[in-house]
């Protein structure tokens, strides 16, 4: 069975044909369990979001903040496994039609096996893999595998990529590029910062990928801000953040739609 790559490149398409950025909302599996996980993805999908990031949480996430750190604990502490995070992406896909990517590092696939990770993302509908810390020069086993399950590989570009780097990068990603925007780890933040347009055009000058923004994009104002300029907005923080700020489930779920639909209302206003 193919993965849903074609899918991910007609939302990006769709966004743009409308004038203006996607919205990529990132939620992690398992919290706050299983089965909620794939409700909250399923609300953000309500709210507005064009593509969906789970995350595949992980004990040491060296790109993440402390609001991701806590929510993949609380994953982890219930007790999830890879098998989980096939399933949301299953369930969520089914269930809203959206292209489902996964977040991970490297380690868990290279323990679970490349053929059985991108063979099973595929049969579940995933769309592609977002790899933060898999570098590209070790990347061919992956993109072998990748391409052959109709899977994207998302590649993260930092504002201290070099333009020799950020041309090698684009060369063999797909999907989208992920363009960090600042150097750090993912949190919600006062100000985006120019240092992310400035990373879009550098980047865009070496390919023709769509280039989105993720780290630090907490509110409908910097939504707009950053649609100003790149194709699609990545927000996570702030949707685990309203998670794990509410009372309990149901008002949870409540909180992430509303949030995706003024984070909506944000990138159309671009």
């Amino acid at each position: 069975m193919s993965g849903n790559v074609e899918l991910l490149s007609s939302a990006l398409a769709q966004a743009k044909a409308e004038n203006r950025a996607a919205l990529i909302a990132y939620l992690p599996a398992g919290f706050p369990t299983v089965d909620g996980g794939i409700e909250a993805v399923k609300a953000v999908v309500a709210g507005g979001a064009d593509i969906v990031e789970v995350g595949l949480p992980h004990s040491d996430p060296v790109l993440d903040g402390p609001v991701i750190q806590t929510a993949d604990d609380i994953a982890l502490r219930g007790g999830v496994k890879i098998a989980d995070v096939m399933r949301t992406v299953r369930e969520a896909h089914e269930a809203t039609g959206v292209p489902i990517l996964v977040m991970t590092y490297w380690n868990p696939i290279d323990r679970y096996g490349v053929e059985r990770f991108t063979a099973e993302l595929a049969e579940a509908g995933g769309a592609g893999c977002i790899l933060p810390d898999l570098p590209v020069q070790e990347s061919e086993l992956w993109r072998e595998h990748a391409d052959k399950h109709g899977l994207a590989t998302v590649f993260v570009v930092a504002p201290s990529s070099k333009d020799e780097r950020l041309a090698t990068i684009t060369a063999v990603g797909s999907g989208f590029v992920y363009a960090a925007s600042l150097m750090g780890v993912t949190g919600t933040r006062a100000s985006v910062g120019e240092q992310a347009q400035e990373l879009v055009l550098r980047t865009r000058a070496t390919t023709q990928l769509p280039v989105c923004v993720g780290l630090g994009v907490s509110n409908a104002e910097q939504a707009a801000e950053v649609a100003g300029f790149a194709d699609g907005v990545i927000v996570g923080s702030a949707f685990v953040k309203a998670i794990l700020d509410a009372p309990d489930e149901a008002a949870g779920l409540a909180a992430v739609r509303s949030l995706a639909g003024e984070l909506a209302e944000g990138v159309r206003k671009r």
